[in-house]
């Protein structure tokens, strides 16, 4: 069995097998597709390599609204396969595949006409439930009146809402999932490095033998090896197959998807809400103690490196939600602001991005390159399962077909059995039951390494800050097991300190720098400049945040 420990020794050890070593297939793009695509290919035995210019999960597989779900909206569209083949995928997830980190999250969708309203999104949500089999992990809809929904929802306007119904779809993590996808990759073999970006392609004639990629610590560049090269790069895919001279068979358009966080006081209910609305949906998600509020989907053309929501995101927001709500939620609430990239696969550029699939397309542009792009979160095994039977045409030998859908993410194995013994573990462990909880539900069986540092050294139970759940020891297994590699990993991605916390987390920061210095042999220098690249990403944040108030208020007044 190969190690799971993503560190500073495993991506030395990572950058040497890069240099001297061939693989089958390199991976290119550290998101949920480009892991997805990696571990497919590892654990069908192939030998697997794949690199990040950043850090895992840096872009669009950290900043979505965080739901595993069927995409309701798109049986308006007849898109009857996708929701399908997403169902399938949701109950795989909640059952099987990841239930510590993806856990099912009930919705209300909220009536405002007694007959013909309810009638149309019944029958709507029957066939959503249909669509999924009869094997399933989540509950059947339900109709619920209009007394109902004012104790289940008291915010919800009575005047406006006459009933509801409400139906289950699940939420994750997507940062920390995209973490344990990369981890299960590298239990069956694959070679992972972050920081280290794709430069150019290595050709044999028309064939593509490799990239020339540079290490983005060192400096240094590196000849990487490979039968086949499969590219996961997202809202990077046009730019990448332009830097790299081939000519793809798609492009991609960019759409923004505008999220607002608000504290758990602003609205009162014990279940998500889903809105339609005249372009889309629009999500009132329960996150922990606080609401996650969104999407937005805008045709987007701006700096893809550092997608931010602007003043028409926030108010588009918040005027759908306060359609329904009583009291309304307003800018001044608002804790924190996040916006995501869809790669939305399109042949005119010129597609309206509401109206474009959610269906993933595969392409060889060149023999020994591939590529994927599309799709959504919740299929992202699918994609990786796609765009690996593209391309072992390419090795010329026989290959195993994917076990994917029978592979549980590193976590899940013996998760059910533990959240049985949570009274045990604490009395053992010293923590108490919610922290244990909590523990379980990041980790899942992996939180006996998260308890065998805790047990070399006591003072890592401690809390990171009385206001959040995370304790001490998550931070340095952060650096030590998860493979971060600066302050910003850690409070954006291995955690989401970033929107959860006052002040996005700045206040910790520091801390967070002396957990992790030792894993990463940092000196006070090291700290330092990692605090302060983090605090430049808050700044930026909060400057736009604070641009949209002041929009805000010229406005009201």
């Amino acid at each position: 069995m190969f190690l799971t420990q993503l560190n500073p020794n495993q991506r030395r050890s990572a950058i040497t097998a890069l240099s001297n070593e061939s693989f089958d297939v390199l991976v290119i793009g550290g998101g949920v597709n480009g892991v997805g695509a990696a571990l497919d290919a590892s654990s069908r035995g192939l030998k697997v390599a794949l690199i990040e210019s950043q850090d895992l999960a840096a872009g669009t597989s950290s900043r979505s609204s965080k739901l595993i779900h069927g995409g309701l909206r798109y049986l308006e569209q007849y898109d009857f396969r996708l929701v399908r083949e997403a169902l399938h995928e949701r109950e795989l997830l909640v059952s099987t595949l990841c239930p510590h980190l993806v856990k099912p999250v009930a919705f209300l969708f909220p009536l405002t006409e007694k007959f013909k309203e309810r009638t149309y999104v019944g029958a709507g949500l029957a066939l959503y439930d249909a669509l999924r089999g009869f094997k399933r992990a989540l509950p059947w809809h339900k109709h619920l009146g209009q007394k109902q929904i004012n104790e289940v929802a008291p915010s919800l306007r009575p005047d406006i809402v006459t009933g509801a119904i409400k139906y289950f779809d699940a939420q994750v993590d997507d940062a920390r999932h995209t973490l344990s996808v990369a981890r299960t990759a590298a239990r069956h073999g694959a070679t992972i490095a972050t920081r280290v970006s794709a430069q150019s392609l290595i050709r044999d004639g028309k064939r593509v033998v490799g990239v020339n990629a540079r290490d983005l610590i060192s400096g240094e560049m590196i000849a990487i090896k490979a039968t086949v090269t499969v590219m996961c790069a997202g809202i990077w895919s046009d730019e990448l197959h332009a830097s790299f001279d081939l000519k793809a068979g798609y492009g991609v358009t960019m759409s923004k998807g505008a999220h607002i966080v608000l504290p758990g006081s602003a609205i009162k209910s014990e279940a998500g809400i889903i809105l339609k609305t005249p372009v889309s949906v629009l999500f009132i998600i329960p996150w922990a103690d606080k609401w996650i509020v969104g999407t937005t989907d805008t045709p987007y053309t701006g700096d893809r490196s550092q997608p931010l929501a602007d003043q028409a995101d926030v108010a588009y927001i918040l005027d759908q939600a306060n359609r329904v709500l009583d009291p309304e939620i307003t800018i001044d609430q608002i804790i924190g602001v996040y916006a995501g990239l869809r790669p939305l696969v399109a042949n005119n550029k010129n597609s309206v991005t509401t109206k474009l699939s959610r269906e993933h397309t595969v392409d060889r542009p060149a023999p020994g390159f591939v590529s994927i792009a599309g799709g959504k979160y919740t299929t992202y095994r699918v994609m990786g399962k796609d765009v690996i039977d593209l391309a072992v045409n390419e090795l010329r030998k026989i290959t195993p077909e994917s076990v994917t859908e029978k592979l549980p993410l590193m976590g899940a194995d013996g998760y059910f059995a533990l959240v049985q013994q949570v009274e045990t573990i604490s009395s053992e462990s010293g923590l108490d039951t919610d922290t244990v909880t909590h523990l379980l539900n990041r980790y899942g069986s992996m939180i006996n390494e998260i308890l065998e540092l805790i047990r070399i050294e006591p003072e890592l139970s401690e809390k990171l800050t009385m206001n959040l759940p995370y304790v001490k020891a998550e931070i340095y297994y952060a650096a030590s097991h998860e493979g971060a590699l600066s302050v910003e990993d850690v409070i954006s991605r291995r955690t989401r300190i970033a929107f959860e916390a006052h002040n996005h987390g700045v206040d910790l920061a520091d801390t967070i720098a002396e957990i992790i210095a030792p894993v990463l042999s940092w000196g006070r220098k090291e700290c330092k400049d990692s605090v302060n690249a983090y605090v430049t990403v808050v700044n930026r944040e909060l400057a736009a945040l604070s641009e949209l108030l002041t929009e805000a208020e010229k406005v009201s007044s």
